[in-house]
């Protein structure tokens, strides 16, 4: 199947409850997408996609990398990314309400992150050839329940802490290479109840996306469809005077340039 080639790509349950992709010329508010009418394209991301020539109303959406947030951690920058990872029952909706699990309330927080999604299984990928198995840019919320976090705890593995059920959302949508540009020049601002927590640009990443893909195929298979969290900037709220944790009914809002909006809320 030829590839369509799409600017934002978004999937999408419509009004009889079936599952769409569809593309968006350009970047609409996070309020203005449901109700909106998209043209539906037909196949997958990953085998191909092409026009069906229908059109569709959408009904619902379906490691530490940053110096400024390695200086607020008080963390020693290792040699090489940190990766943990989290499994597939982690993702939510773009839109969703968050229900947090009774022992991760304690010390909830957010990090909002730049994500980009595999294009095609690879291994051993050189830098030089890493943008080339980048299926496009999303945006995501690497939710934490940071009581689980310290090394006294979790034996220097952060991946429990991190995987409770919903707390990857990622979204709105899939934003093509072509109309994101340089990955390392996009603000990203993280908002808690409308007050900004986090406001930085992709550019202060210790890790630029190439020396992440090559670091995570290194003598290992990566799927197509993975996708990557590339880590957050400063702002959380653990490192706030006081403490800036999350609370029953918070919203958090976490939009990067060009990418559009991902907007959850927190439910106990």
């Amino acid at each position: 199947m030829t590839t369509f080639e799409f600017q934002y790509l978004v999937r999408f349950e419509d009004q009889d409850r079936r599952i769409h992709y569809g593309n968006l010329t350009e970047e609409s508010p996070a309020d203005q997408l449901h109700g909106r009418v998209v043209a539906v394209l037909e196949g997958d991301p990953i085998s191909g996609l092409k026009a069906s020539g229908k059109k569709a109303m959408i009904n619902k959406c379906i490691g530490v990398n940053y110096a400024n947030h390695a200086q607020e951690t008080n963390f020693k920058v290792p040699s090489q990314p940190i990766v943990f990872t989290k499994p597939a029952d982690s993702i939510a909706g773009p839109f969703d309400e968050i229900y947090c699990h009774t022992d991760a309330r304690a010390q909830l927080d957010y990090e909002g992150e730049l994500c980009f999604i595999f294009s095609k299984d690879c291994r051993d990928v050189s830098e030089t050839d890493a943008l080339g198995y980048v299926l496009g840019y999303t945006i995501g919320n690497d939710l934490s329940a940071r009581n689980y976090i310290p090394h006294e705890i979790s034996g220097y593995q952060m991946s429990y802490g991190k995987s409770f059920d919903s707390f990857a959302p990622f979204g709105p949508y899939i934003v093509s290479p072509r109309t994101v540009g340089d990955p390392q020049n996009l603000r990203l601002v993280t908002k808690v109840n409308g007050q900004v927590r986090q406001n930085e640009n992709t550019s202060d990443m210790i890790w630029n996306i190439q020396q992440i893909i090559s670091h995570l195929s290194r003598g290992r298979t990566v799927r197509a469809g993975t996708v990557c969290m590339t880590g957050t900037p400063s702002g959380v709220g653990w490192f706030m005077k006081p403490a800036g944790f999350l609370q029953s009914g918070d919203t958090v809002d976490v939009s990067i340039e060009k990418l559009g909006s991902l907007v959850v809320t927190i439910v106990y």
